[in-house]
């Protein structure tokens, strides 16, 4: 009987904490983040400045909630990722930075062509790097209450940010998620990876070539990218491969794919270098078939969508092959 009265009486604990909660205005809310950063040591000007006219935005919360669901599979949406004018333009600017390419590849160890490819993917190349304001946006979907620990982190650091690199407020622009910047970096992957690639003594991913391209690579060598290998190839499964018996996302070294029927999507044997891949699959298999090895995985951890790892990879494969002018 005590048992059930404690439950009882920490069930309505708990509920009066979720009341309240949501009780608590936004304008309190904003207070209470001032003091969390004054707690954690920034100055009062700039967390005046941080927070000055941070406004509730209830489309940056409509957004989160209602983020619409995928529906197009990989032959219908890889042609709208990549149209013939982005992969153009991916070459282009491949050859027109590759002086500054090959030197980021050289310090981070990742190859040219996915440090476009993901800036294409990410920004179209600099071009849509969001409107929002980022500390409105973040301070909105923290308020809403969702993800609140998440946000917390990513308005703080913010201020780390700002107090870092001297970025003002108002360059705070971003996805109405936060994401900010050329390769699209929620202010946390910003403040912890993003560089400075042109020598300017701070790290400006809107307006600096150079500092986005860095940025990129460093992030993608510290979450385990390697540059002796590709990110994964489209194969051709045998028509009596069955993916229901198995175990598909066991990764095999390409000679196990081999024995198993597995061809390279020409029809070609798969490679010969004893390395791992798994298979992807994601639509079903009337649909694209990829056999992806470790980068693919370290793309995953930039994003977590298949389809986003694929577009990236399929943009590095059409900026390499066939070779780009280099004269």
């Amino acid at each position: 009987m005590t048992r059930i009265k404690l439950a009882i009486g920490c069930l309505i604990l708990s509920l009066g904490v979720t009341v309240n909660a949501k009780a608590q205005s936004f304008d309190d809310y904003v207070l209470s983040l001032k003091h969390q950063a004054l707690e954690k040591g920034y100055s009062q000007p700039l967390i005046d400045e941080a927070f000055n006219n941070v406004k509730l935005r209830k489309k940056v919360i409509y957004s989160d909630k209602n983020q619409p669901e995928f529906r197009l599979t990989l032959d219908t949406y890889i042609p709208r990722a990549l149209p013939k004018w982005k992969v153009a333009k991916a070459r282009k600017l491949y050859k027109q930075y590759y002086p500054l390419l090959t030197k980021i590849s050289a310090q981070y160890h990742v190859q040219p062509r996915f440090i476009v490819a993901l800036w294409g993917i990410e920004s179209n190349f600099g071009n849509l790097t969001g409107r929002y304001d980022v500390m409105s946006a973040l301070t909105s979907l923290a308020y809403d209450g969702r993800r609140r620990a998440f946000f917390e982190r990513q308005i703080m650091a913010s201020l780390a940010i700002m107090k870092k690199d001297g970025i003002s407020r108002s360059t705070l622009k971003g996805s109405w998620a936060g994401a900010m910047g050329q390769v699209q970096f929620m202010p946390g992957t910003y403040f912890a990876y993003a560089v400075d690639g042109d020598g300017d003594g701070k790290s400006d991913l809107w307006n600096s070539v150079p500092d986005a391209l860095a940025s990129a690579a460093n992030y993608l060598n510290k979450i385990g990218w390697r540059d002796d290998m590709t990110w994964g190839r489209q194969v051709h499964l045998p028509k009596d491969f069955d993916l229901k018996t198995l175990d598909i996302k066991s990764a095999k070294l390409l000679s196990e794919w081999e024995k198993l029927g597995v061809r390279r999507y020409s029809g070609q044997a798969l490679p010969t270098r004893q390395i791992k891949a798994r298979l992807v699959v994601p639509d079903d298999r009337n649909g694209r078939i990829y056999l992806v090895y470790h980068n693919y995985e370290t793309l995953l951890k930039w994003n977590r969508s298949n389809y986003f790892a694929i577009t990236v990879g399929s943009l590095a494969d059409r900026i390499a092959y066939p070779p780009v002018d280099l004269r």
